[in-house]
């Protein structure tokens, strides 16, 4: 089928979308890219244009037909319009249909899971290639651990039995659509409890395999491979499922007995101890209010509306620090080290670009994997090592 863009940028004219926008326009304007902006307002699609000579479809995220017809004008939609599970179903099962590739931003995994049960076979069959968490969360993780299992086989010829992610710094805003998203999962709860066992779960992506790990780490703890006390990071309990996910899909590259976690270092001695405490307890209360509808109600008061979000001096001077710790399987003077740096605030500068990305990837490169859904490390994995540290100011290195 004959496709009049490479991209759409679906939900363009929401926080992100603008992000991705005016990243494309710096990125790819003289570039043979064709690309196009999509959102349900002609009025704001056009103040986002603003005199610039880029293309625009208006389309309603809840009508099946538009979808439809946004997907078959497009080789790649780029969407950043979540909740997903209460806006992008529609567009899944079009992309799926039509064997239009797609990549977004969502961190619902109960969503994506349904997603995967309901329209998978009909991907493979189109040949659409369905990307996942092309943000933050999951490509720091997905992509880290990708890039330190190749270095393990490179160093010693065996892949890592265990990969510790540890957060060691980062600078960033909160938006409304991350508030917004959170809040829809809680409602959903509300109505489908078995949503629950479904987050709860480990390995609630992986379809045909299981491996070690247990329960995410919710309290704080002292790590002895880092010297220092770590709180639970508050995208765990997505990227974790997402690696594990990733090995399952590249045919347990990592081994069957590979083993990931994700925490945040907090310090050491009396200060850590008492500051790790306080991010498990504060973590653990918001997540209580978010879950009782009242007190959910009076949060959403204080937290900021979708659209909303942190200032263009935040995403600016904002950056990530991630530090990766790959074990050997029999020989700890072999583990390695590596680290992941952004240089823009996590959620929404760097995230713009990793998506961004990841759509031209999707669009240009030529990818081995054919249709159905995949992960950012099985779908793009080596690509997207070359793309981001060039491209998006992401990087992976040893130490």
């Amino acid at each position: 089928m004959q496709r009049q863009y490479d991209i759409i940028i679906w939900g363009a004219t929401g926080f992100t979308g603008k992000i991705v926008t005016e990243y494309m326009v710096e990125r790819y304007r003289d570039s043979n890219l064709t690309w196009a902006l999509g959102g349900r307002s002609a009025e704001k699609l056009n103040a986002v244009v603003d005199d610039r000579d880029i293309e625009t479809i208006v389309a309603d995220a809840k009508d099946p037909e538009a979808m439809s017809n946004l997907a078959q004008q497009a080789r790649v939609i780029l969407t950043t319009v979540g909740p997903y599970a209460r806006y992008g179903s529609e567009l899944v099962a079009a992309c799926a249909e039509h064997g239009t590739h797609y990549c977004d931003l969502t961190g619902e995994v109960h969503w994506m899971r349904d997603m995967i049960k309901q329209h998978q076979a009909t991907a493979e069959q189109s040949g659409a290639r369905i990307v996942f968490t092309c943000g933050f969360d999951s490509i720091p993780s997905d992509i880290g651990v990708y890039f330190m299992q190749q270095e393990m086989q490179k160093a010693h010829g065996v892949p890592a039995n265990h990969i510790k992610y540890r957060t060691r710094a980062f600078k960033g805003g909160f938006s409304g659509g991350t508030a917004d998203s959170m809040m829809a999962m809680m409602e959903a709860v509300e109505k489908d409890r078995s949503i629950l066992d479904i987050v709860a779960d480990p390995y609630s992506l992986n379809f045909r395999s299981r491996g070690l790990d247990g329960p995410d780490h919710n309290n704080a703890y002292y790590d002895e491979d880092f010297k220092a006390w770590v709180g639970p990071f508050v995208m765990a309990a997505i990227n974790t499922r997402v690696v594990r996910r990733s090995n399952e899909l590249l045919n347990q590259a990592y081994g069957t007995e590979f083993r990931y976690d994700e925490g945040s270092i907090v310090g050491d001695g009396i200060g850590g101890m008492l500051g790790s405490n306080a991010m498990a307890m504060g973590t653990g209360t918001v997540n209580g209010l978010a879950a009782f509808p009242p007190a959910r109600r009076i949060l959403q008061r204080f937290l900021p509306k979708p659209g909303e979000g942190p200032s263009e001096e935040t995403i600016e001077t904002g950056f990530f620090e991630i530090e990766l710790l790959a074990k050997h399987p029999s020989d700890a003077s072999k583990n390695l080290r590596g680290e992941v740096r952004g240089d823009r605030d996590p959620g929404y500068g760097s995230t713009a670009k990793m998506l961004a990305e990841s759509a031209v990837c999707l669009a240009q490169d030529e990818l081995e994997v054919g249709g159905g859904f995949w992960t950012p490390a099985s779908a793009m994995g080596d690509q997207l090592l070359e793309r981001l540290p060039a491209s998006a100011g992401v990087t992976f290195k040893l130490l």
